[in-house]
C-alpha cells in the first residue's frame, strides 16, 4: 500500500508546482515524476563520478591499454 508523505512548501516550492501543474496535471503527479527524475539524476552523477575515478587510476588505465592490446593481437 502506497504511504503518504506530507511536507510544507515553501514560497519557491509554491511557485514551482504552480509551474508543473499550469496544464492540469496534479501536485501528487509532479512531485512524483520530480522525484523520479531526481533519483535518476542522482544515479547518473554517482555512475559519472565512478567513471571519473577508474579513469584517473592509473592501474585501471593500464588493463584497460593492455585489453585493448590483446584485442587487436585476435583481430589480426
Amino acid at each position: 500500500m502506497p504511504s503518504t508523505i506530507t511536507f510544507r512548501p515553501d514560497e519557491d516550492v509554491e511557485r514551482a508546482l504552480a509551474v508543473l501543474t499550469a496544464d492540469g496535471a496534479t501536485v501528487s503527479t509532479v512531485v512524483r515524476a520530480a522525484l523520479i527524475a531526481a533519483a535518476r539524476a542522482r544515479a547518473q552523477q554517482q555512475l559519472r563520478a565512478q567513471a571519473e575515478a577508474l579513469t584517473a587510476d592509473p592501474a585501471d588505465r593500464a588493463e584497460a591499454a593492455q585489453v585493448l592490446r590483446d584485442m587487436e593481437t585476435l583481430r589480426a
